[in-house]
């Protein structure tokens, strides 16, 4: 009977247990997703009202969008946005290209030294940036490309990570097709062109919107390279404008802030569910 009992009871504790934490875990991302939001908050709150409700609250306070046009007068943001969408552009249609090619070669050809070369290509992913400053800053010294938009994406356009993730996806399209499309007088660019390419598709948008994200946020490597209004990108131009412009009046910072990254909160919020299935299908966590 007491077994009975015993057997009858242990579904019922774990029933509590997984409820206690299926709370604790929904408790825990509300907490992070709150603490994510609040810094998004407070700018859209300061970017929309005058300066002197930057530091208090009032469910009605006056709207406004002087800050978003002090901040374009104060700034040549339009120049910024310009040199932005050119290196990002030209940066990403770099990586797709030499990236498709070396991952085609390391997926479908055997030659000698393959594997050291992609174990090579591998230990790229080992290394940060920001170690390879000073020697970059050197070489594109000695191009003559200082203060230039190429000079800001040289150092990117072979990206290690593009060339495993791809060569990954290639790898999993069945040999078949290739043979099938070789059979019918495709050359090795066509079998590219017309199947692994078409095939790898999600990968291509999950990695564009990893390389577009980063290359249009970062920072230390355009601000060292840089040194005119004509060539610096959005964060550069942003963090000049915050120290040397408006000073302290967070309410135009923010709003400059917001018209930076507004692109790609817009995107993100558009196509959020594509972002989300890219990824699941790309493999990337």
């Amino acid at each position: 009977m007491n077994s009975k009992v015993l057997k009858t009871a242990q579904p019922a504790s774990k029933f509590r247990s997984f409820n206690f934490d299926h709370s604790l875990n929904t408790f825990a991302a509300w907490c992070l997703a709150i603490l994510w939001l609040s810094p998004l908050v407070y700018a859209v709150w300061t970017a929309f009202h005058p300066s002197e409700f930057e530091t208090r609250f009032d469910l009605f306070a006056p709207l406004t969008l002087q800050n978003f046009v002090q901040a374009w007068n104060e700034a040549p943001f339009a120049r910024y946005f310009l040199n932005t969408v050119i290196l990002v552009t030209g940066i990403v249609a770099a990586q797709f290209f030499l990236c498709t090619l070396a991952a085609y070669a390391f997926a479908r050809f055997t030659f000698p030294g393959r594997n050291i070369l992609f174990t090579l290509v591998l230990l790229q992913l080992l290394v940060m940036p920001d170690i390879l400053i000073v020697q970059n800053y050197q070489t594109m010294r000695s191009l003559g490309l200082i203060d230039t938009i190429a000079a800001i994406g040289l150092p990117y356009i072979a990206s290690g990570f593009g060339i495993f993730l791809l060569r990954q996806t290639f790898m999993t399209v069945p040999k078949e097709l290739d043979e099938a499309a070789r059979i019918e007088g495709c050359s090795f660019l066509g079998v590219l062109w017309r199947v692994y390419i078409p095939l790898a598709k999600p990968t291509y948008l999950a990695y564009g919107l990893v390389s577009v994200s980063h290359h249009w946020n970062n920072f230390v490597w355009p601000l060292i390279v840089t040194n005119s209004v004509e060539t610096r990108p959005l964060t550069v131009g942003l963090s000049i404008f915050a120290v040397t412009d408006s000073g302290v009046q967070w309410s135009v910072i923010n709003a400059a802030t917001l018209m930076t990254s507004g692109p790609l909160l817009i995107a993100f919020l558009l196509f959020q569910r594509q972002f989300v299935q890219s990824f699941i299908r790309a493999g990337i966590k």
